[in-house]
């Protein structure tokens, strides 16, 4: 069935569908226009919102970038990032695909239609010619018709009338004559109009106006189909990127699995581990003693050898200093590149031996609580801290990672410095035997920058290697492990050290990992850490024992001399001081250096 042989007569009807199916086209057109706009609005938002809360700083400079969370969150913002891109996506598909293909398919059709209506309103056009000449010549044969007959009438009237004159009669039956002539010729014409108008008729109506709608339902239902597809791009462009959205999906769900408590709080203690020991117990002051001071027993003196000497009621005990069994003082707390501390220096606190007054010595004792205190304003962070080349303003541990950071980077710009070095010389030498290619002296200067840089970067790495070396050593003896060897042996303190200068170098330490001012590392460095009630020598055994892997000449007050290879007797590990005390076989106990020992705990 066809519009052709069906519709043959509702030409207005055709008229109104096809233009209501172009505004149908129209309206789809505009839905997915805006329905593109809402995407594109959408996937804006997404990555606004994306951008809003993705860390600002980058991945290397930020820590929390380290936690399995904040991974997770930045692998969600990134799925997220990629769920926007598929939206925009969709919102160019259906732009391209839809919007643009259908507007223009729509102005094709509208021309189409406006020329197939154009050719019937001149086919319909024509007919109505054609059927007013027909109605033209059907009045003129109908009134030359009337006119013959009153013609002939007339011609009758005279010829039977007796007073008409015979000339009369003659000029009437001309007359009559020539009106049934008319008349006649009129006939004809309106036959031959009437046939020229039936046989245009059957063609308008049996073959030009079915053609006509026959072309007008080809173009609606290729305007039904076309609209169809587009219907069917609008769930394409989903299905398209159905699969991606899945993988994001997926990789969100992928990110919350990937949460690891355990691990965020491994990753924790890694970038904030200090490597310093417990502080020990705050000792007891006993103010009473200098109170109950007398001239009898109970009361402190000096002896002649300048040794102060505590003297109890009934018996009289050897002094035991705090940071050992035996009466020997600990060398100077050791620096980096194994240089003494400040605090140990000629101009720091005068040793107990220097024969002052024993209330004086006491009051330096009391001081003994300020390792302690600077110990916990470290737990607590310090402001203010002045960052050094060897990253020694941070906790040990925190120091070793940053310093093997920093020997990595080193290395890394070492040898692509060799390598260039390489690559430069490779080409000199094709200069030289190939002088059209190249001068080989334009790349001298390029050759002499990178040696003066491999030279550079060689001192740079040597540097990095031996704070390495001494950071590893001090964390190693915090934690109480075997040492490693050094890079290099630390210098032993030039003059004799004082005694109590462990605890110095401890205060020292404590001082430095919390930030405080220098003023008070010297001036206020306490002489014990820890001050016994029991002043009576008591005999030590060994804790481990050690080999001496450098020779060490023990020329200071308090320190031995040992040979390289020698096996020592452990008696007291490193306070943080750089200094271990230990025992020879033959006799005779003593500091040394602990970078020059391979130490063995029991």
């Amino acid at each position: 069935m066809d519009w052709g042989t069906e519709l043959w007569d509702q030409f207005d009807v055709l008229e109104r569908h096809t233009q209501w199916g172009l505004d149908l086209l129209d309206r789809y057109v505009k839905f997915v226009k805006e329905r593109t706009e809402v995407e594109q609005a959408y996937a804006k938002q997404l990555r606004s919102l994306v951008k809003k809360y993705l860390p600002k700083r980058p991945i290397k400079d930020d820590p929390e970038s380290k936690f399995s969370q904040q991974q997770s969150f930045v692998q969600i913002l990134q799925e997220v990032n990629d769920f926007a891109g598929q939206r925009e996506l969709v919102a160019e598909n259906l732009g391209v695909r839809v919007c643009l293909e259908l507007t223009k398919y729509s102005q094709e059709i509208k021309q189409e239609r406006k020329m197939h209506f154009q050719e019937g309103r001149r086919a319909q056009q024509q007919l109505e010619n054609g059927f007013k000449q027909l109605e033209h010549s059907k009045r003129k044969f109908e009134r030359d018709c009337r006119e013959a007959e009153k013609a002939a009438q007339t011609a009758e009237r005279l010829d039977q009338d007796i007073n008409a004159t015979k000339a009369d009669v003659e000029k009437a039956k001309q007359q009559a004559h020539l009106r049934s002539h008319m008349a006649e010729e009129s006939k004809n014409e309106y036959a031959a109009q009437l046939q020229r108008f039936n046989r245009d008729q059957a063609h308008f109506y049996f073959s030009q106006m079915p053609q006509i709608f026959d072309k007008l339902q080809d173009m609606d239902e290729r305007r039904a189909a076309r609209l169809g597809a587009g219907y069917g791009l609008l769930s394409a462009a989903e299905l398209q990127v159905v699969p991606i959205i899945a993988k994001c999906l997926e990789g969100m769900k992928v990110a919350a699995d990937a949460v690891d408590p355990k691990n965020d709080s491994q990753v924790l203690i890694e970038l904030h581990k200090s490597g310093f020991a417990r502080p020990g117990d705050v000792e007891f002051e006993d103010f009473s003693q200098p109170m109950n001071r007398a001239p009898s027993d109970s009361s402190l003196g000096t002896p002649s050898d300048g040794r102060p000497e505590l003297r109890g009621s009934g018996r009289s005990r050897a002094m035991r200093w705090p940071f050992g069994k035996k009466n020997k003082p600990r060398p100077p707390p050791l620096s980096p590149l194994g240089g003494p501390l400040p605090s140990a220096l000629p101009n720091g606190p005068p040793s107990p031996r220097s024969g002052r007054d024993p209330l004086a010595i006491l009051s330096e004792i009391s001081k003994s609580v300020k390792p302690r205190l600077a110990t916990l304003r470290s737990l607590r962070g310090s402001r203010g801290t002045v960052v050094t080349e060897d990253f020694s303003h941070l906790p040990p541990e925190q120091q070793r990672k940053r310093l093997q950071q920093q020997l990595e980077e080193r290395s890394r710009e070492l040898q692509k410095e060799v390598d260039q070095r390489e690559a430069l010389k490779k080409m000199k030498d094709v200069y030289e035997k190939t002088p059209q290619m190249g001068d080989p002296a334009s790349l001298e200067p390029r050759i002499t920058e990178t040696l003066s840089n491999i030279e550079r970067l060689k001192l740079e790495v040597q540097k990095y290697e031996a704070w390495l070396a001494e950071a590893e050593s001090r964390v190693l003896s915090n934690k109480g492990d075997s040492l490693g060897r050094p890079a290099r042996p630390p210098d032993p303190p030039a003059s004799a050290p004082p005694e109590g200068s462990s605890d110095s170098s401890t205060s020292q330490d404590n001082k430095e990992s919390s930030g405080e001012p220098g003023p008070e590392e010297g001036q206020d460095a306490p002489i014990y850490t820890e001050f016994e009630e029991d002043f009576e020598e008591e005999p030590a055994s060994p804790i481990g024992h050690c080999v001496a892997i450098y020779h060490f000449e023990g020329s200071s007050e308090g320190t031995i001399s040992m040979a390289e290879g020698e096996g020592l007797s452990l008696m007291e590990e490193d306070k943080g001081d750089g200094w271990t005390r230990v025992r020879r076989k033959e006799g005779g106990e003593g500091y040394v250096p602990t970078s020059y020992l391979r130490v063995s705990l029991n």
